[in-house]
C-alpha cells in the first residue's frame, strides 16, 4: 500500500528482468496503478489498457458480450483480457497467443491471468498460429510489439488475408498500431487500402498520442 501511495509522486519499480523477446520488462507502480513497461513504452495496463479499451468501446461492449470466440494476438500482460472479463463481463472463449513465456509468467504472478477460467494461453508466434488454427473468431485483437517496433509481417498481404479468413461474418478485427514518424503514417495508409467493399474499416488516430487503432468489420 505504501508503494502504491508513493507511486502518485514517483514510479516505483518492483520487478525487472530481461526476456528472450524484450531487452527489459518492468513491473511498476505508477499513479496508483500496477503496470508493465518495456524499455521505451508501456507494455500492458496503464495507457495500453486505455487504448485497447477505447477500441473495444468503438466496437460496442454489448455487441462483444454476445461474441462466442475471441482471439488475441499478442497477450503481453493481459490488460485487454482483464477489460473483456472484468469490465465487459465477457463469458465466451478467449484464446491468447503470446511468444514471450517470460511476460506470461509475470502476468500470472502479478495479475493472476492464469486464474481466468475462459482464457486459454498458447505460447506461439502469431504468424505461425494463424497459419495453423482451424477456428473461426468473432473478434480478433492484434496487439504485437517488440518495445516500440511492430513486425513487418503484420502489414503484409499474406498475413492480412489469412487473418481475414479466420473472421466470422459480421466479426471484427481490432488492430493497435504505433505511429511515431511519417513512414509509420504511410504504412498505415497503405494498410487501409488492403480492404475492399466486403469490409467496413475505421481509423482512430492519435489515441493516447502515438497509437492509431483500426476497427475492421467483415460484411460478406
Amino acid at each position: 500500500m505504501i508503494r502504491k501511495l508513493l507511486s502518485y509522486f514517483i514510479p516505483i519499480t518492483i520487478h525487472k528482468k530481461k526476456s528472450f523477446v524484450n531487452k527489459s520488462i518492468e513491473v511498476t507502480w505508477n499513479n496508483g496503478e500496477l503496470v508493465i513497461d518495456s524499455q521505451n513504452t508501456n507494455y500492458s495496463y496503464g495507457s495500453l489498457q486505455r487504448i485497447l479499451r477505447k477500441g473495444l468501446k468503438y466496437i460496442g461492449f454489448e455487441r462483444i458480450k454476445n461474441f462466442e470466440n475471441i482471439l488475441i494476438l499478442g497477450v503481453a500482460g493481459g490488460s485487454v483480457v482483464k477489460t473483456l472479463v472484468d469490465e465487459i463481463k465477457y463469458e465466451g472463449k478467449i484464446t491468447g497467443v503470446e511468444i514471450d513465456s517470460d511476460i506470461i509468467a509475470i502476468a500470472n504472478q502479478y495479475f493472476k491471468l492464469n486464474e481466468i477460467s475462459n482464457l486459454q494461453i498458447i505460447m506461439d508466434d502469431a504468424f505461425e498460429f494463424v497459419l495453423k488454427t482451424k477456428e473461426k473468431y468473432d473478434l480478433i485483437i492484434i496487439d504485437i510489439f517488440q518495445d516500440t517496433k511492430m513486425p513487418n509481417f503484420l502489414f503484409e498481404d499474406f498475413f492480412i488475408e489469412r487473418v481475414n479468413s479466420l473472421l466470422n461474418l459480421n466479426g471484427f478485427i481490432l488492430f493497435n498500431t504505433m505511429v511515431i514518424n511519417d513512414n509509420h503514417r504511410d504504412r498505415n495508409l497503405n494498410y487501409k487500402t488492403r480492404f475492399n467493399k466486403n469490409y467496413s474499416l475505421r481509423m482512430y488516430p492519435k489515441v493516447e498520442t502515438h497509437n492509431e487503432l483500426f476497427t475492421i468489420k467483415k460484411l460478406t
